[in-house]
């Protein structure tokens, strides 16, 4: 605005020529998009210690919003990676069940038992294992060959067939132990791993000295120990046996289901490509249950932090809003004699409150940049002390810059139209 003076007074002094006369305004005269900058921006820095008090609402306000999901979105991811892992690289493959007239169900197909070898040739497949319930009947497992009668009567562990894979594609780890190979499963060998909960109840921790478990009376060597398996939660509590040793000893028809561990993704592929590979005259008559393409877990668990802490970065967003009105409107009141001034030598209303507005909106726009910026530190020095993976939308980040600029526009409104509105008589008067 100095600057505007300036020029309209030495115009104003500048003798006039013949073609001036039809001219109606010089060019010099003219208040231009440069001058508005300028004098929005001149009055900004001039009070440090005000500035700061005023941007500390909106940096705290976009930064909270910024970081808030910046925060849902890396937590997001992480949680999706420590408890979706299994889940979206599994698939299931189980014969379907159909109705029979007496009301109970019945298998409509079987599994094959070659069912790995056709299985792990499918792009996207990184293992496969065949799984079974195996019917004890009568029979009981004990550590001991003798049962004795007056001993207190204990649950028997379940009885679980396998090929030898399970380990590999449930992610579970031996406590102990090895795992039963291909060349026990094709001998038929008379060989158990167990799980974590059945070996303490059978009082089993080592395996070093050779020890057996004894299924209906018949002697089985116990080769492991194994644990973490957390697909099947219920294979810890269970004894596991080679699938082959399970069709010679026990008698079992077929497989009861196929586990197959996926490259992440590739689930609907996989779980469509298993059931032809499986039954190729009628895959529609097994069950699959394969993952998504992409897990929804992140949105969820996003969504619902962000509905708590967006309500928190709102309440200090608006509160800095107001800052910038308070601070916009007192420095209205500190310069109406320099406003009723301006309107005495020539401008109008509407630069005025222009003026005010881009102030406003400077003053908004570098507290969203500030914010913005410290939400995004925040978010990725915090990542990397927990040693996650940062994850933030730079849209985000743009967002809250701007962002912080219309809340700039918003709370300049009202002290902008109320400078504009100043007479000059009024303000030269020491008026407001």
């Amino acid at each position: 605005m100095v600057r505007w003076f300036r020029r309209r007074r030495a115009a104003a002094s500048a003798p006039l020529a013949s073609h001036d006369l039809v001219t109606q305004v010089p060019r010099a005269d003219r208040y231009t998009a440069a001058d508005l900058l300028v004098e929005a921006t001149a009055d900004i820095g001039s009070r440090p210690g005000r500035l700061a008090m005023t941007l500390v609402g909106t940096v705290l306000g976009i930064g909270a919003l910024v970081a808030t999901i910046g925060f849902s979105q890396t937590a997001a991811h992480q949680i999706a990676r420590q408890f979706d892992a299994v889940k979206a690289t599994q698939v299931v493959v189980a014969p379907g069940e159909a109705r029979t007239s007496s009301g109970g169900s019945a298998a409509t197909t079987r599994l094959p038992w070659d069912g790995v070898d056709r299985v792990v040739r499918l792009v996207g497949v990184e293992a496969a294992t065949l799984i079974a319930d195996v019917s004890l009947g009568t029979d009981t497992i004990t550590a001991v060959p003798v049962n004795d009668p007056s001993a207190p009567a204990t649950a028997s562990p379940d009885l679980i067939a396998s090929t030898p894979g399970l380990l590999d594609v449930l992610g579970g780890h031996l406590v102990t132990g090895r795992m039963f190979d291909a060349g026990h499963d094709e001998r038929a060998d008379r060989v158990v791993v167990l799980g974590a909960g059945a070996a303490e109840r059978l009082g089993i921790n080592r395996v070093d000295s050779q020890p057996s478990v004894f299924i209906g009376g018949v002697p089985y060597a116990v080769l492991g120990v194994f644990d973490g398996v957390q697909a099947r939660g219920d294979l810890l509590d269970a004894v596991v046996v080679p699938m082959r040793t399970a069709r010679h000893e026990r008698a079992l028809g077929a497989p009861g289901q196929m586990q197959i561990r996926i490259v992440m993704g590739t689930g609907p592929q996989v779980g469509e490509q298993s059931a032809i590979a499986l039954s190729p005259d009628a895959p529609e008559n097994l069950e699959v249950s394969a993952p998504s393409a992409r897990s929804d877990l992140g949105d969820s668990v996003s969504a619902d932090v962000n509905v708590v802490f967006l309500v928190l970065g709102g309440i200090v967003l608006l509160a800095g809003a107001l800052g910038i009105a308070n601070v916009t409107m007192l420095n209205v009141i500190e310069r109406v004699p320099e406003i009723g001034l301006r309107r005495a030598l020539g401008s109008t209303g509407r630069q005025i409150a222009s003026q005010f507005v881009v102030e406003s909106i400077i003053i908004g726009l570098l507290g969203g940049l500030l914010g913005a910026a410290l939400a995004v530190l925040s978010v990725v020095g915090f990542a990397a002390v927990q040693q996650w993976t940062p994850v933030v939308n730079p849209w985000i980040a743009v967002g809250g810059a701007v962002l912080g600029a219309v809340v700039g526009l918003v709370a300049g409104w009202f002290p902008a139209r109320r400078a504009s509105r100043i007479e000059p008589v009024t303000a030269l008067r020491g008026g407001s």
